[in-house]
């Protein structure tokens, strides 16, 4: 369901907004996708084991054997840091549980997926910052028209 340092991000995020136990943190996760998925114990706690040894959260025991998960001030530097990447998980987890509870979009669809894939792949024009920057800013609009439904300007062809 997540890529690749994805669990990381929400889990950091999810105890940026409150503390927050292993189990609270499933919970959380699983009412984001409206109930049709949710992180196993097997991956969540050590992920959480991985963001304390990286001074990110701090854990307290409480009731026996639980701990309350609490987010350090590193652990805030870093979501400022990666700010985008976490916008991006999140909005991406948002679209992931609407596709759960609907339908698969047509071929033409996939189609279109797969030469925007190829644009990206053959970009020409080099990647400094300024066209990353465009090129990430003209995504993430597309995503979010996507997701909402909106049309935006003009019919795209």
């Amino acid at each position: 369901m997540f890529g690749p340092g994805d669990l990381r991000l929400v889990l950091l995020a999810l105890v940026a907004e409150q503390p927050r136990h292993g189990y609270e943190l499933i919970k959380a996760i699983e009412e984001k996708f409206g109930g049709t998925y949710a992180p196993s114990p097997g991956s969540v706690y050590p992920t959480l084991t991985l963001l304390e040894e990286l001074g990110q959260v701090a854990a307290a025991t409480t009731e026996g054997a639980k701990r309350l998960f609490e987010i350090t001030e590193e652990g805030r530097a870093f979501l400022a840091e990666n700010k985008a990447a976490v916008d991006g998980v999140m909005e991406r987890m948002a679209m992931a549980a609407r596709a759960m509870t609907g339908e698969a979009p047509p071929e033409v669809i996939f189609e279109a997926m797969h030469t925007l894939k190829a644009a990206l792949r053959f970009h020409r024009a080099g990647w400094d910052d300024a066209e990353t920057e465009r090129v990430r800013a003209i995504l993430v609009r597309a995503a979010r028209e996507i997701g909402a439904g909106e049309t935006g300007e003009g019919d795209g062809e």
